[in-house]
């Protein structure tokens, strides 16, 4: 038998959906009238530069944005159009390939990031006092932990 979600935990749970539609959703668009850059488009960048080489295998960046392999590959193919990745064979591994940030990526980035930095402080950060924003790190890893919890892993699909 199910055990329902009472009303209170209902709204809750409700109000959390609404938040996971709507704050990417005003993200997404504020990053995209002031830097022609998509989320996806970002996150991929923001990737790339969290290494120093700038590269990053894309089995390793599809495993980082929880993306299908196909799906990067796809994405990869629109930013490379762009110029703001490029893409090498691995020398290692034949099978294997390397997704670059190339010089006009980085500048995309680089432009992109104060005006983002900018609406994530705006829509999130500013609006919470510190404890407020140290109880929300704390109740977003015990989620995060639950996702990645064995437990899980071994629930039937």
């Amino acid at each position: 038998m199910t055990d329902w979600l009472d009303d209170r935990q209902q709204q809750i749970w409700r109000a959390w959906l609404k938040l996971n539609r709507e704050l990417p959703a005003a993200l997404g668009r504020e990053l995209q009238s002031g830097s022609d850059l998509s989320m996806a488009d970002f996150e991929v960048l923001v990737n790339l530069t969290d290494v120093p080489e700038g590269r990053l295998r894309i089995s390793e960046l599809a495993a980082n944005m929880n993306w299908e392999r196909s799906r990067v590959s796809h994405h990869l193919k629109r930013m490379a159009a762009r110029g703001l990745v490029d893409r090498a064979g691995c020398p290692d591994d034949g099978r294997g390939s390397f997704v670059g940030i190339t010089a006009t990526g980085r500048e995309a980035i680089e432009r992109a990031a104060p005006d983002h930095v900018e609406s994530v402080r705006r829509l999130v950060i500013d609006v919470l006092t510190d404890e407020e924003l140290d109880t929300l790190g704390r109740l977003t890893s015990k989620l995060l932990d639950q996702l990645d919890s064995p437990t899980r892993r071994q629930l039937p699909a």
